[in-house]
């Protein structure tokens, strides 16, 4: 009698169990293939939309992964389980590691916020947090800059995302900002046309929006010009360093002083 009453018991809870288990089963298989075909169609419009490919793969795993735990957290309830306390759970081991790792959370929000928003790319000249280079990588959590010095710089996307960036290859038409001292005693307007001539016999000059030479400033020892050609991005060192040679040698040769500091005494006659 005890063996036929177990035989029962184990009949009835296999009746009352096996809908159940075979729910739960068919829910993680089911749900598992729909979370992997919305990831792949969400993936599939992050990547028309011209999204940074790595941003694009994290995503896409990021979707599939919350798809599949709240496949996994209804299956659990399927087969009796207390999901209230499952959930409860997972939210607070979630609370536990955002604040673990709010740093690097904060760096990976500021990379999504710029691989979405494009303020810059790879290859562009830009200044921000203090440093200025050319962007060689954008990752999810920091960004990797070249200087014009040929070091690394490594910057944290958090910070970059908050604050100013100056992206000087946006218009790719740069400004180079030189200054040119001539003595008191030169011509203004011939040395104005001499330098005037370097830049626009340089083909790394732009002539639109065209060059400018004007006095800036009346100083101790010299009228100092203020000289502004324009360049590419690409060109922009090769002007501001050929400017400056181009027009010694044009200056030089029109006779016009370049003064170096120096002071006038006067004695008076005791």
């Amino acid at each position: 009698m005890d063996i036929q009453a177990m035989i029962n018991d184990f009949t009835k809870m296999g009746l009352e169990w096996a809908p159940k288990v075979v729910g739960a089963i068919l829910t993680l298989v089911i749900g598992f293939w729909v979370a992997n075909r919305v990831a792949s169609l969400v993936g599939k419009g992050i990547d028309k939309q011209g999204t940074d490919p790595s941003l694009s793969k994290f995503l896409k795993s990021l979707i599939s992964v919350l798809f599949k735990a709240l496949v996994v957290v209804a299956a659990a309830g399927m087969v009796g389980i207390e999901t209230t306390s499952f959930i409860a759970i997972l939210g607070a081991a979630g609370l536990a590691v955002g604040l673990a790792l709010q740093g690097s959370l904060a760096n990976f929000a500021g990379g999504v916020m710029i691989l979405l928003f494009k303020p810059f790319k790879v290859g562009d000249l830009i200044e921000g947090q203090g440093h200025t280079g050319v962007v060689d990588e954008i990752n999810i959590f920091v960004t990797t800059l070249v200087t014009p010095d040929n070091k690394r710089v490594i910057i944290p996307n958090g910070p970059l995302s908050n604050g100013d960036i100056t992206n000087y290859s946006t218009l790719d038409k740069l400004r180079v900002d030189l200054t040119i001292g001539i003595s008191y005693d030169a011509d203004i307007q011939q040395a104005r046309d001499v330098i005037m001539e370097v830049m626009l016999n340089d083909p790394k000059v732009m002539k639109d929006p065209a060059p400018s030479v004007s006095v800036a400033e009346l100083a101790d020892s010299s009228v100092n010009l203020a000289v502004r050609p324009f360049s590419t991005t690409a060109n922009y060192w090769d002007v501001y360093f050929g400017t400056y040679e181009k027009a010694k040698i044009a200056l030089d040769k029109a006779g016009i002083e370049i003064p170096y500091p120096q002071t006038v005494m006067h004695q008076a006659n005791s």
